[in-house]
């Protein structure tokens, strides 16, 4: 097949290699791929595209009955072998086989989107379809079939291939599609200015139908941001409204919205430990494990582990539209319904700040250590990035670090090779941050900090002179503002 990715497929570059390879892969007989990522990804789309180029199979099901699944399967067989009347497979063993006898001549992809719903209708179809795939049958003796079961159900898609489950060992692809990193998502929504697309970025994340839900384009300047969110984002009109909230509901495993959701509202206003959380919701913390795993599992939550001590693991909000939601939307939408968004959103500046662009911030500064930063920079080639708090017998207090960066190399000991502070304040950072993170760096464990990290220094508003001065003479400084961020390494 032609491998060239569409050009109307925006980014995605790695999936696209990997369901291409997937598909041109020379292995005898049939094989199995999982696709699968929270909606509005472009799953749908890319998986289409990949169909349409390669001659191959789409089949999209819905939510309704088993028989009528498989009437429109039927009818779009039919239409796609140029039959003269749609085929009437009597069940859904008969129809895998008429699926996987497609590819017969060549490696075909044949798709099944929104896999999860069959599942929810017919519970003994990965049953099924481990018997259509065994060594010795038809599939893996006489067709070249590349099936794909996609799904936006995580927790349906991903217990698939879990111990026990019927297809474990069967795939050869399982492959997630997530939203799209910061750069990417600025190229995609067309934003050229560092804080224009930061700020889009921090409050919409990088899902990309949300330009589309968003009107097609998001705001000209950054001084057009505000309004731009008050008539797009926080409007009762717009489809981005209830989004946040819409989320957490999507995913059949979610049985109790409303406890799930005090946790996010609890992380949304900074409490981050699961001490912090079970306090908030009147809840022992040995009561969160089922809630924090359920939000995990559909993408909603990460576990962010301490760069320098076990078990003292913190959990953010991965989607910075659920995070608005809580924080803006949820707590004031009497006062939106009534058309008052402006006043909500001037009101609310403080918390904006501190509670959505600032953490926002400091994990683009991670994630730019781990994709985009160069070994020179670094010292190193950066394996990890994570937070930590650093005790201080002199100050006797604990010094928050945004990031510690780790190097694993085979056959030595795992070193830290730089840390670094985020600030996303409106004004320029100064030499007092260098002295600060100087001090930090003297609390480091002496044995994973040799030879002496490099310092980063990340700021959003840029740094004065004077410490663009100082780190000119330094070679262990690094200075990076939002456009080395988003354009440098």
């Amino acid at each position: 097949m032609d491998a060239s990715k569409p050009e109307r497929l925006h980014g995605r570059a790695l999936e696209w290699d990997e369901l291409t390879d997937f598909v041109s892969a020379p292995t005898p007989g049939a094989t199995l791929g999982l696709v699968y990522g929270r909606r509005r990804q472009g799953k749908t789309l890319m998986l289409e595209l990949l169909a349409q180029q390669a001659g191959g199979f789409f089949f999209g099901a819905t939510q309704q009955t088993e028989s009528q699944n498989l009437a429109d399967l039927g009818r779009a067989l039919a239409e796609h072998r140029g039959l003269g009347s749609p085929l009437a497979p009597a069940d859904w063993r008969e129809a895998l086989t008429e699926l996987i006898r497609l590819g017969r001549e060549r490696q075909l992809p044949v798709v099944i989107d929104e896999f999860p719903y069959l599942v929810a209708t017919t519970p003994a179809l990965p049953s099924y379809l481990q018997q259509a795939l065994s060594p010795l049958g038809e599939a893996k003796q006489d067709t070249r079939t590349r099936l794909i079961l996609c799904g936006s159900a995580l927790t349906t898609m991903s217990t698939l291939l879990g111990a026990g489950a019927p297809l474990r060992g069967r795939a050869v692809l399982e492959l997630v599609v997530r939203p799209f990193g910061y750069r990417e998502a600025a190229a995609f929504w067309g934003l050229d200015d560092p804080e224009l697309a930061f700020r889009v970025n921090a409050l919409v994340g990088g899902t990309p139908a949300y330009l589309e839900m968003a009107g097609g384009a998001g705001p000209r300047s950054a001084a057009d941001v505000d309004r731009w969110v008050q008539r797009r984002i926080v409007n009762p009109a717009s489809a981005m409204f209830r989004e946040g909230s819409l989320l957490l509901r999507e995913d059949p495993s979610i049985a109790d919205p409303t406890s799930y959701a005090a946790v996010l509202t609890a992380l949304s206003a900074g409490k981050v430990r699961r001490t912090e959380i079970a306090a908030e919701l009147g809840r022992p913390a040995s009561a969160l494990a089922h809630l924090l795993n359920g939000l995990q599992g559909i993408g909603l939550v990460e576990a962010v582990d301490d760069a320098l001590r076990s078990k003292r693991t913190v959990y953010r909000i991965t989607e910075p539209v659920v995070r608005l939601y809580q924080l803006i939307i949820n707590r004031h939408e009497a006062e939106l319904v009534a058309g008052r968004a402006e006043q909500v959103w001037d009101r609310n500046s403080d918390t904006i700040a501190s509670k959505i662009y600032g953490p926002h911030f400091e994990d683009l500064t991670r994630q730019w250590c781990l994709w985009h930063a160069s070994e020179q920079t670094l010292g190193g080639l950066a394996s990890r990035a994570l937070p930590t708090e650093l005790p201080c017998r002199e100050h006797r207090a604990g010094h928050e670090l945004d990031s510690v960066v780790w190097e694993t190399r085979s056959g030595h000991p795992d070193r830290i090779i730089a840390i670094g502070e985020a600030k996303a304040t409106a004004s320029p950072v100064g030499v007092d941050e260098l002295h600060r993170l100087e001090h930090l760096r003297t609390l480091l464990p002496a044995d994973a900090a040799t030879p002496a990290p490099r310092l980063l220094l990340f700021a959003r508003s840029g740094f004065t002179s004077a410490l663009r001065r100082t780190a000119s003479t330094r070679g262990d400084v690094e200075l990076v503002d939002l456009a080395r961020l988003y354009q440098g390494s």
